[in-house]
């Protein structure tokens, strides 16, 4: 487990530090989600979108994608389609 710092500016804006871009495969435009979690912020890169898992549950040649960023992905897309313009 690594610890990364950042400094937040007078505008509550802050650099990722480039292992944790590494890390999160994060590049320019990404979306980045901070989930409150049992008195942690959980900081979770969103660069895939729900029509990326298209054809991954039946191609076994394919990497599969875990639980958990089927559940990301899912809970993202949900969030967008509520919060979208009308």
């Amino acid at each position: 487990m690594g610890v990364y710092y950042g400094t937040l500016t007078s505008k509550g804006q802050t650099t990722v530090p480039v292992e944790v871009r590494n890390l999160l495969n994060l590049k320019p435009g990404d979306k980045i989600r901070y989930i409150h979690r049992n008195g942690e912020i959980v900081m979770k890169a969103k660069n895939r979108r729900a029509i990326d898992l298209a054809g991954r549950f039946h191609d076994p040649a394919r990497p599969s994608f875990t639980l958990d960023e089927v559940d990301d992905v899912v809970g993202q897309a949900i969030v967008e389609r509520l919060t979208e313009p009308k």
